[in-house]
């Protein structure tokens, strides 16, 4: 498939400035893969497709607070910082995006907090991520990280940045409340919809959890800039499936259970980890797996998702599990019916 098959038109008042007020009460488009239909519902309602044995697989990557907001030596503009990766933890190396980029230069120190509280050296402009700063700072590991989450900002997309301000909600909305793993700097925002209030439904039906890790990066939101998919290269993402949720996986299909994936994130992980018979295997490293149509998927029966940007890789992964035409009939439907969409949107539920 061709690049332009996924772009469509949003009207701007859909995109979501804001979470809904609870987070089980946003809306869920469900979406039947068998004969087309759809269903209006409301996210807590959402354990009506599932039952006794069923699995929800969860990625419990933690959002950390990636902005850094500082300026520059001697001029004392003002600029932005991006943390993307920690290249080194021993010598303070970081992957970060910077704004304004043109102003920056090799060897340019940057200030950070009230007082100057963190410096930053530019050692590299030549990467593919950006930039790379070297942080000097005499501190352990532990002081460093726990200033640079003092100094820090919840890292919201910038397509919602450039509609409002940053609000106190949003240190514990862009995130999930079964966040663990501290390490991505995108939100696996499918993971937002579920409350305290549905994952003691779940543990009350008999509907299993299993929870796996992968840092989601700013990669999902690069743009693809090849009409040819199959030319396209998805960054690389640090992700971990454990022996004992791997079992759980493997227990769930062998029994011939639904298992759900809960959000992209979970299940380019899942699919990274497959193998044969329906089944994953144990996993500890790296991830640039890039799925679009056609695609034949080995684990997941049924998704939950947020409603993605156009020309985005994450609708690209939506459209190869629920089928192109049946999702891009489903994204006009929610268009005409105003869902809201993107980071804060509404939800959907692809099934069988």
């Amino acid at each position: 498939m061709k690049l332009s098959q996924f772009k469509y038109t949003l009207p701007s008042e859909l995109i979501a400035q804001h979470p809904s007020k609870q987070r089980d009460e946003s809306r869920l488009l469900v979406v039947h893969k068998d004969t087309g239909e759809f269903e209006d519902r409301i996210f807590k309602d959402v354990l009506d497709y599932f039952d006794e044995g069923d699995l929800f697989v969860f990625n419990d990557t933690k959002v950390f607070p990636a902005r850094l907001y500082g300026t520059k030596e001697k001029t004392n503009a003002k600029i932005a910082v991006f943390l993307l990766r920690e290249i080194n933890e021993n010598t303070r190396l970081w992957d970060i995006l910077v704004d304004p980029a043109r102003k920056i230069r090799i060897g340019n120190k940057l200030y950070f907090g009230e007082n100057d509280e963190l410096v930053a050296e530019v050692i590299d402009n030549t990467t593919s991520r950006g930039r790379t700063l070297r942080f000097l700072f005499d501190g352990t590991n532990e002081e460093f990280h726990a200033l640079l989450k003092k100094l820090g900002h919840t890292p919201l997309p910038d397509d919602l940045l450039r509609l409002r301000e940053l609000t106190p909600e949003d240190d514990y909305r862009y995130q999930t409340i079964y966040a663990k793993n501290e390490g991505a700097v995108v939100a696996p925002t499918a993971g937002f919809h579920f409350s305290r209030e549905v994952i003691k439904k779940m543990e009350i039906k008999g509907v299993d959890s299993a929870f796996i890790t992968l840092h989601s990066g700013l990669g999902n939101f690069r743009p693809i800039e090849v009409e040819d998919l199959t030319k396209h290269k998805m960054d690389s993402e640090q992700m971990i499936i454990n022996e004992e949720n791997a079992a759980l996986i493997n227990k769930a299909k062998a029994a011939g259970r639904k298992v759900c994936a809960v959000g992209t994130t979970s299940m380019k992980a899942i699919e990274t980890a497959a193998i044969i018979d329906h089944r994953v295997k144990v996993y500890d490293g790296w991830t640039n797996k890039f799925i679009f149509p056609p695609y034949e998927f080995a684990i997941a029966d049924a998704m939950i998702t947020n409603f993605h940007p156009s020309l985005s890789s994450m609708l690209m992964m939506t459209a190869a599990f629920g089928g192109y035409d049946l999702v891009m009939k489903a994204y006009k439907y929610a268009i005409e019916q105003k869902y809201r969409f993107l980071t804060y949107g509404d939800a959907m539920l692809i099934i069988q």
